[in-house]
């Protein structure tokens, strides 16, 4: 019986594990999220996080030490360098496990871990309900101050939309006064030209009458 015993062996012996945690830790530092069995998950997440407290003190000795556990120089460098930088105001739970459900071959339970500090798009999200959590009283009056600002924009474009409106129509109306007038004129013009022709058909036949 296993009472006590909190390790899952996983199915594998010693070398035979560690060498899968290895593997799994590598891989997850290297892509920053893997998806893999939610028992291998959960063993995983207990052997990295250790290992990540240590990379924020960037001596030899945590150096030889990391490298001791994966064997690998590039994973050294990315983790004393760009994860270190990330993690080093998270006080632990670097990680995160999200269920994804089952696999369909076998019906294990399927997870997904990744480092928290990584993904962007859940963080700001969790920073945007955490600030509307804290503060109520601060988000109601920002909400107040956005829908008054908000109204005042839309009074501000309606009266402009209107004083344009008026512009036109007074625009509008010149237009037509102006095309009055030139019609006024043309009549006017017209006129006195059919007035002078007719004073010269009568002065000629007057001539022609004398003659």
């Amino acid at each position: 019986m296993r009472h006590g015993n909190k390790i899952n062996h996983l199915g594998r012996k010693k070398a035979h594990r560690d060498a899968l945690m290895k593997n799994l830790s590598n891989a997850l530092i290297t892509n920053k999220r893997i998806t893999t069995t939610l028992a291998k998950a959960k063993e995983l997440r207990k052997h990295i996080e250790p290992l990540l407290t240590k990379c924020k003190t960037d001596t030899t000795h945590s150096r030889r030490m990391l490298f001791s556990y994966l064997q690998d120089k590039e994973i050294i460098k990315e983790l004393f360098g760009n994860i270190s930088e990330k993690i080093a105001n998270r006080p632990g739970g670097y990680t995160r496990i999200i269920k994804l459900g089952f696999r369909y071959s076998d019906a294990a339970e399927m997870a997904m871990i990744e480092l928290v500090d990584f993904n962007e798009v859940y963080n700001t999200e969790s920073t945007d309900s955490t600030k509307t959590r804290r503060s109520r009283r601060k988000a109601s009056t920002n909400t107040v101050s956005t829908e008054k600002s908000q109204v005042e924009a839309s009074s501000e474009v309606f009266e402009e939309a209107i004083a344009e409106e008026t512009i036109t129509e007074e625009v509008v109306e010149q237009t037509e006064v102006v095309e009055d007038l030139e019609e006024i004129i043309t009549e006017t013009e017209e006129n006195t030209q059919d007035e002078v022709t007719t004073e010269n058909e009568v002065k000629s036949e007057e001539e022609s009458e004398e003659k």
